[in-house]
């Protein structure tokens, strides 16, 4: 099935139909839709507790749908999750890793379980922290990095293996601008050079920046979708997410904050 805005044959990365799940009967994600299209730059947004880091696990492999359809370069994610796994880098939230290796190990580790031969995980580690800028780093145990430096060795570890598509949650989030810049770069020279991104994020701006077409998920539901002038119209995208969100009104109450206690 194709949804009417997309051209036709055109290549989907990634398809989702219908796909639902809760948590103590209550939806999480509440019966979405998404179709991203093959070298595009994704954007999921919304408010906390929209079902962005819930969808984006179900994408990975990570849990499974209570109902739905996820199709990776259509290949059926929940009757081949390996075939689909292998097309995947993930950049999961809450991150979590083997800290006490150094870096080097950590990316040793995970392009072995990749199946890559040892010269070339050694290879491509190499040229992955020189691009990320942690070749001096390696050395070190990973507990040791910042912020910044993990998120940016997690995410080597997600392209170790050469992925099409790469589903990554909060990748900026409490990393410093410096960083970001970097992380931001590569990711573009990954989707110029025909990768898919998908990706979660709460800065509009770096959203605007980054995105060819985004999704607005409000309480496990897609409320927008489309490229960024689709989905702002008139208004700037952070005045379209907050309309959509229905976080635009006056705070009220909290009255006794007003009134000096002394």
């Amino acid at each position: 099935m194709r949804e009417e805005s997309e051209a036709p044959g055109e290549e989907l990365a990634l398809e989702l139909r219908g796909v639902v799940k809760t948590y103590r009967g209550e939806p999480a994600v509440a019966g979405i839709d998404l179709s991203v299209p093959a070298g595009a730059f994704y954007g999921l947004v919304g408010p906390n507790g929209a079902g962005k880091t819930t969808t984006l696990s179900m994408i990975s492999g990570l849990i499974r749908p209570d109902r739905g359809d996820i199709r990776v370069f259509d290949v059926d994610a929940r009757q081949d999750p390996r075939a689909a796994k292998r097309l995947m880098g993930v950049l999961p939230d809450r991150m979590r890793t083997f800290d006490r290796l150094s870096g080097r190990q950590l990316l040793q580790y995970v392009g072995s379980l990749r199946g890559l031969p040892a010269d070339a995980v050694r290879e491509r580690a190499g040229e992955l922290a020189e691009t990320f800028e942690l070749t001096s780093a390696l050395g070190r145990a990973v507990s040791d990095y910042s912020t910044g430096m993990t998120k940016k060795l997690m995410l080597a570890c997600a392209m170790i293996h050469a992925p099409r598509l790469l589903v990554l949650d909060e990748p900026f989030e409490s990393v410093d601008p410096v960083s970001s810049q970097r992380v931001l770069d590569v990711l573009r020279a990954y989707v110029a050079g025909g990768g898919t991104v998908i990706l979660s994020g709460h800065s509009m701006q770096l959203i605007e920046q980054m995105c060819t077409r985004i999704s607005v998920l409000v309480t496990g539901q897609v409320l927008a979708e489309g490229t960024v002038d689709e989905v702002r119209g008139e208004m700037t995208l952070e005045q379209r997410f907050i309309d959509l969100s229905g976080a635009g009104g006056e705070g009220g109450g909290l009255e006794w904050l007003h009134t000096s206690s002394v």
